[in-house]
């Protein structure tokens, strides 16, 4: 079954990450776990990169859920370009959509999924208002 993405999404990161050989399962192709890692790569890249941040004293993201549809086996050796789009901003959360290809393949998708982002008061352990310059990333 094949992802359809949001019409209003939108393309916010984009980054090439190495297949290692320790990424592979004994049946010679990246293991389904591994595609939650890079994911979890390319979503937390871009946000760092846009100024959150994980300071248990603060406030930033957390993943309620997640989801891969594995169109094809990555394996070893070989780059991954991971692309990231953003949709459905909220009060408190927005949706992420990742794909990955292999660089030597440019558009072959090998995987998609995604993940709710929900924006955490880490202390009170609540939701909270997305922050003004993050909702206007992903508005």
């Amino acid at each position: 079954m094949r992802l359809t993405l949001p019409a209003e999404k939108k393309l916010v990161h984009e980054m090439i990450i190495p297949v290692r050989w320790g990424d592979m399962d004994a049946m010679g192709h990246v293991n389904n776990t591994v595609y939650f890692r890079y994911f979890e790569i390319v979503r937390l890249d871009w946000l760092f990169k846009v100024g959150a941040s994980t300071d248990a004293g603060g406030s930033g993201p957390i993943i309620v859920n997640a989801f891969c549809n594995f169109v094809r086996q990555l394996e070893f050796p070989g780059d991954v370009l991971a692309r990231h789009y953003v949709a459905n901003p909220g009060r408190s959360s927005f949706d992420t959509f990742i794909t990955l290809e292999r660089t030597d393949e440019p558009g072959v998708i090998y995987a998609e999924g995604g993940a709710k982002t929900v924006w955490t008061d880490y202390q009170a352990r609540r939701s909270a208002p997305l922050p003004d310059w993050l909702r206007a990333l992903v508005g």
